[in-house]
């Protein structure tokens, strides 16, 4: 399989984004130079592989569809937001919203995640090796947060139907989140998100626990206005 190499140092960022957008046959392609620059590799639509070779800035691999990116790095904000399907892998850490508003697909971070890691999400798979950051999963509608480390304050704040499974401990739980029963279907599901990282056999999923929502929120009621 030929690489075809980019390094951003020459050609830039619209040269890359352009590149992948033009030459959809290509399967492999190998980006030098990163140097956290912002937008890089966004709104793939072909199912092919990119490796960045570094750090990346904004919303890297933003909209991706089909495509498989691998970040050798860390990613700033909005790492694989709005992501449709495929596969982002971040190797390092990431930082605020990563997989922000992801309707599909899936996203792994080796590191850490900060802030707001998975808000409103749309369907999308988060696995986050490390610890992630409040306000994560913030009205997150659909799709799983899986997270090995601990979770900062407010978790799932105003969730609606999104699944969050914490290894560790969480700081706090955000309006309308409680900590919901591990059944049967809930440690499957959760088996099947490790295996897809490759950690089946490495984490054992009675260590996890569920978090989503309450659904009282779903519905205004003078009740709950101190919740709104």
């Amino acid at each position: 399989m030929t690489t075809r190499v980019i390094d951003l140092a020459t050609e830039g960022v619209r040269g890359l984004n352009a590149a992948l957008h033009a030459d959809k046959a290509h399967k492999h392609w190998q980006v030098l130079n990163p140097a956290g620059l912002h937008s890089i590799a966004v709104g793939i639509d072909a199912p092919t592989t990119v490796e960045i070779d570094g750090h990346v800035g904004y919303y890297c691999a933003g909209m991706n569809k089909h495509a498989s990116v691998t970040v050798k790095g860390n990613a700033g904000v909005g790492v694989a937001e709005n992501m449709m399907s495929g596969r982002v892998h971040v190797l390092g850490d990431a930082s605020q919203a990563a997989g922000a508003t992801a309707h599909g697909g899936s996203l792994i971070i080796d590191g850490n995640a900060s802030a707001r890691c998975g808000i409103s999400m749309k369907g999308v798979d988060i696995l986050v090796k490390g610890n992630i950051g409040h306000m994560s999963a913030f009205m997150a509608q659909a799709g799983t947060l899986t997270v090995l480390g601990n979770a900062g304050d407010a978790l799932g704040d105003s969730i609606y139907e999104a699944k969050i499974f914490v290894r560790g401990t969480v700081a706090g739980l955000g309006a309308d989140c409680i900590e919901k029963e591990m059944r049967d279907e809930h440690k499957a599901l959760l088996f099947g998100r490790l295996k897809a990282a490759g950690l089946d056999g490495q984490v054992d999923v009675g260590e996890f626990r569920r978090y989503g929502s309450a659904r009282k929120l779903y519905n205004f009621t003078t009740d709950n206005l101190d919740a709104y």
